[in-house]
């Protein structure tokens, strides 16, 4: 029997894609959108800046725990089912937390929205492999598109809404509305889709794998950037003198800038240089936070350029562990491994560069880290070229 054209073959998979495009859209928007509200947060719940930034360290800690539980969980109850779970778990506690008077209800909850980013962003990857593996990069860029979409979005209304309202509760309980929105849309798209199992078993990561270190590195210092400018950029330039509104479309800005080149790598990623590509996001990432501290005058040119670059690099890193091996659950171990592991070294940026505000009394030194991190996200890219990734992960008999 000769096989379907390939772009025949995704479009009878079109409603799986769409899901996987809905559910994408609810893995961040909980966590950026908190960033340009920091300052009222702060005001309302009387917290100092390092507790108010465990509003971003919960939940990206919790990324890094619950991880490796995606490839048991969709082992033993279905990866649709343990996806619908996660995105419950986002939507439901996202409108708890707005509920909550204290700031430890507030925390409290702010795990359970980590728990289901942390199962859901694993499962992305496992999804993509059992079901698109002919198409890695191009179904790569749709579920990355939709995480830049929502967290685009996120940073957009976070604050017009939080000032139309009187409030960040406003705020983040629309954005709570939008994740349950989307789960209804990820059951529907789903509700036919053979809720497949494979064996259920903890991933073994590749730990002497000195690619999956590289790859590890590549994802935990991206985090760090990612997280600590949305964290702290916004607080940052409110201490030179800009408006909430000002800081809160800086934050919109970088979200929008990861859009196009998320889109761009879903249509030329299948055929381009992973090293390169990689490279070049890297370096573009490290001249817009020098000049983000050079030149504070040109933030929005420097925060939309920092965006391309991170649009570019996530896309490219989340692929990664897919070009290593053939087997779901080898790419399974490997996507949990980094997410483990990189969400730890992500989780301690954005409390520990609150503390560094907090001690220092200015944010000079928490700018600095960002260009730092970058260039050693770019010198942890140049070793990963195409025969280093073609040598995959060890044999799961070794």
């Amino acid at each position: 029997m000769t096989r379907p054209p390939r772009g025949a073959r995704l479009a009878g998979r079109a409603p799986l894609l769409a899901g996987l495009l809905l559910a994408s859209l609810t893995l961040r928007p909980q966590v950026v959108a908190v960033g340009p509200l920091i300052p009222t947060i702060r005001d309302s719940l009387g917290i100092s800046y390092a507790t108010a930034g465990l509003l971003v360290t919960i939940p990206v800690l919790c990324m890094a725990v619950f991880a490796p539980l995606g490839p048991f969980l969709a082992g033993r109850f279905g990866a649709l089912r343990s996806v619908t779970a996660a995105l419950a778990l986002i939507a439901i506690g996202g409108l708890a937390r707005v509920a909550v008077p204290g700031a430890e209800g507030v925390l409290a909850l702010t795990f359970a929205i980590g728990a289901g980013m942390g199962i859901g962003n694993t499962l992305m990857v496992v999804a993509v492999k059992q079901r698109f593996a002919e198409r890695p990069v191009l179904v790569t860029a749709i579920y990355s598109t939709g995480m830049q979409v929502g967290s685009t979005a996120a940073a957009v209304v976070a604050v017009p809404l939080a000032v139309a309202f009187a409030g960040w509760r406003a705020s983040l309980f629309a954005i709570s509305l939008a994740a349950l929105a989307c789960l209804i849309g990820w059951i529907a798209c789903t509700r036919r889709a053979p809720n497949e199992r494979p064996a259920a078993s903890l991933p073994r990561f590749p730990l002497r794998s000195g690619t999956a270190w590289l790859l590890v590195a590549l994802f935990g210092l991206l985090g760090v950037i990612y997280y600590g400018l949305a964290a702290w950029l916004p607080a940052a330039y409110a201490d030179q003198g800009y408006s909430l509104a000002a800081t809160g479309w800086l934050a919109a800005i970088y979200n929008i800038g990861t859009v196009p080149s998320s889109l761009a790598l879903g249509v030329i990623g299948d055929r381009l240089s992973r090293r390169r590509g990689l490279v070049l996001g890297g370096a573009a990432m490290t001249t817009a936070t020098v000049l983000l501290i050079l030149h504070p005058a040109g933030a929005p040119a420097w925060m939309l350029l920092a965006g391309l670059a991170n649009g570019a690099m996530f896309t490219l890193t989340l692929s990664l562990p897919l070009d290593l091996s053939e087997h779901p659950l080898d790419v399974g171990a490997m996507a949990a491994m980094m997410m483990f592991c990189g969400y730890l070294l992500t989780a301690l940026a954005p409390a520990l560069l609150g503390g560094v505000r907090d001690l220092t009394g200015d944010f000079d030194l928490v700018l600095a880290v960002f260009p730092l991190a970058a260039l050693l996200f770019t010198a942890a890219a140049l070793p990963l070229g195409r025969r280093r990734l073609e040598r995959g992960l060890p044999s799961r008999a070794a």
